[in-house]
């Protein structure tokens, strides 16, 4: 099986909102991705951030953790780990660069689990993600 490595994180905007993407237009997710060679998991997620949304200016707050899922990568079955992070931006546009990626929205936190494709995802979310932004 093939394993990977992945990092992203949880934006949060001034209004309490998520962001959220559109990933190869068919899939919605939290902005994340692969490492790349030489990246550590901090450095990846806020590349990817950046790429997928167009935010450069990011807080970040914690650390959330990490899981695994099950998947496809290239045809062959992948075991991805994902590392994300809490993150603040004081940015209100979300403009994709990446265009492999063409959307980015900001969702209300409590649908964000419902938006997510992947369901390993969206449990993350509600079980880890969901009671810190409502606490604060």
């Amino acid at each position: 099986m093939f394993r990977s490595e992945a990092a992203g994180g949880v934006v949060v905007d001034p209004h309490g909102r998520v962001a959220v993407v559109r990933q190869r237009a068919r899939t919605w997710s939290l902005p994340k991705g692969h490492l790349e060679d030489g990246e550590d998991v901090l450095e990846a997620a806020r590349r990817e951030i950046h790429e997928e949304c167009g935010l450069a200016d990011l807080e970040m707050v914690r650390e959330l953790g990490s899981y695994t899922r099950l998947g496809f990568r290239y045809g062959l079955p992948e075991s991805k780990t994902i590392t994300l992070f809490l993150f603040r931006s004081p940015e209100a546009t979300l403009a994709p660069l990446d265009p492999a990626n063409p959307e980015a929205r900001w969702v209300p936190p409590e649908s964000v689990a419902r938006m997510l494709s992947n369901p390993a995802d969206g449990r993350f979310f509600t079980r880890e993600v969901l009671p810190l932004l409502a606490a604060t």
